[in-house]
């Protein structure tokens, strides 16, 4: 029995005192074990670690924000030095809101200019002068489309065709239609102005006519009222200035005369009318 014991610790002499285990696999275990932790498989460069969390990404900079483009300006319509039929009714639009006193007269000029400017500023719309498709806009929605003789309130609208009586001789020809005074010798128109004309209580007369007599400076002994480079016609009828015509245009009438609102070329044509011309007046 001594032994047999003796022979055991001998055994346990040579081969250590340290017990082996086994892994849970069954393998043999060291008796020293280093675990080895590594990163999970979503970490990435560049990340630092957190107390409490496994991981926490860095986080990406903050974008610049872009600054929007300008808006283009709106494209422009009519500006200074244009002319024509789209000006003349910008114009009387214009006059309807007040802001154009002056025409229509279809041409583009500093007064327009000023006007839509005033206008522009008071809507809160860049004060340009130029009339864009914004300026445009907004004056269509404030005014009513004008009529033939708002277009034409202080004159320059087309002649009509000369009537045939009117093609021979010296003739003042006198269109209701077109609202226009020719002066012509022998078929060939020398001067045209606008004219206006009665009222229906007060009506110019239709027909032929010839010129009676003429009166540079005449006052009517009527209406008391001043008739200057009068050529009377028939009866107390004449073609002749009116001041009234020139500052209210078709806005009023005259009392049966053909009232001329231009006086440089009234002036010019009563020179050189004579006692006894023609004088044709038609629709």
């Amino acid at each position: 029995m001594r032994k047999v014991i003796f022979v055991v610790l001998a055994a346990l002499a040579v081969g250590g005192c340290t017990v082996r285990t086994t892994d849970p696999d069954g393998g043999p275990r060291s008796p020293v074990h280093i675990q080895v932790s590594h990163p999970p498989a979503d970490d990435k460069p560049g990340t630092t670690a957190t107390p409490g969390s496994e991981s926490a990404p860095t986080p990406d900079p903050t974008p610049t924000p872009r600054r929007a483009a300008p808006a283009p300006p709106a494209p422009v319509l009519w500006s200074r030095g244009d002319s024509g039929r789209d000006v003349r009714e910008l114009q009387a639009r214009l006059h309807q809101v007040a802001w154009l006193y002056d025409g229509p007269t279809g041409s583009y000029d500093d007064l327009t200019e000023n006007a839509v400017k005033g206008f522009q500023g008071k809507r809160g719309l860049p004060r340009t002068g130029r009339t864009d498709t914004v300026t445009w806009q907004r004056l269509l929605r404030m005014t009513h489309e004008p009529g033939q003789w708002e277009l034409y309130l202080t004159g320059g609208q087309p002649a009509a065709y000369p009537d045939p009586r009117c093609l021979r001789g010296r003739v003042l020809c006198i269109s209701k239609s077109s609202r226009t005074l020719r002066w012509m010798i022998d078929g060939r128109t020398v001067s045209t102005v606008a004219v206006r004309f009665g009222s229906q209580y007060t009506p110019t007369r239709e027909g032929v006519f010839s010129v009676y007599w003429k009166s540079r400076h005449h006052v009517s002994t009527l209406y008391d009222s001043p008739m200057p480079y009068a050529m009377f016609f028939s009866g107390g009828q004449a073609v002749h200035y009116s001041a009234d015509f020139a500052a209210r245009g078709y806005g009023g009438a005259s009392h049966g005369c053909v009232n001329v609102r231009d006086e440089t070329a009234i002036a010019a044509i009563f020179a050189e009318v004579s006692t006894g011309d023609k004088v044709v007046i038609y629709w």
